[in-house]
């Protein structure tokens, strides 16, 4: 890095196989209106999903035009709802352990997976490391920096609580993707855009995609 440099400190964005990827979706968009770099590991199985979600491959070679794509669609799935670029994200394929977020010396502000399947929680809180996805939310905990964890799963057995709990202890934010009413949701979109503003609150990146509870009740019923 030159003198003078700043450092890019990104935000690791992990996409697990659970069903939700409107959620990640989200996440995303927020993190690039808001200035931030993300790196970005979509596991194989969330791959699976996004394609019987979206009708979208995400495929490496191509990870930049199918992420515009993906970006573009709204919550119901319509094509060019929302303008996408992606020029500040950089894509980790989810198989390659010698990635930068594998490691604790490659700078991060932390990661956000969105969303969780159960299989991925109990992978990140037994600390199985066995890919991508996995061996950085381990490094972010080793490291002291920021994790939330967007589960999304229901109902949840106690096993996979006992996991959560875990990731507790460890210093995660455990983050259920449950969608509130009170803001006034009118849309798919609405819901979708309150877990991902929970989510980048818990990050504590700014962002504008929900009303605030204000201590007045109806406000979220009327119109601004």
């Amino acid at each position: 890095m030159n003198a003078g440099e700043t450092e890019r400190r990104p935000w690791i964005v992990g996409v697990s196989g659970a069903s939700g990827t409107p959620y990640a979706a989200a996440v995303l968009r927020a993190l690039l209106a808001a200035g931030e770099s993300v790196d970005l590991v979509v596991s194989r199985a969330s791959r699976l999903t996004l394609l019987d979600e979206t009708g979208i491959s995400f495929r490496d070679a191509h990870w930049q035009d199918d992420l515009r794509e993906w970006l573009g669609r709204g919550a119901d799935g319509k094509p060019g709802t929302f303008a996408a670029d992606v020029d500040a994200v950089r894509h980790w394929s989810a198989g390659d352990l010698a990635a930068g977020p594998s490691s604790g010396s490659y700078p991060s502000k932390g990661m956000l997976i969105v969303p969780a399947s159960t299989a991925c929680v109990a992978g990140v809180a037994l600390g199985l490391s066995k890919d991508l996805l996995q061996r950085a939310a381990s490094v972010v905990l080793k490291e002291r920096r920021r994790l939330v964890v967007a589960v999304r799963e229901t109902p949840l057995n106690g096993q996979t609580l006992r996991h959560l709990v875990t990731l507790d202890d460890a210093g995660a934010t455990v983050l259920p993707a449950s969608p509130a009413f009170y803001a006034g949701a009118t849309h798919i979109q609405d819901l979708v855009d309150f877990v991902a503003g929970r989510v980048l609150d818990a990050a504590g990146v700014g962002h504008t995609l929900y009303r605030r509870w204000e201590g007045e009740l109806g406000g979220g019923s009327r119109t601004t």
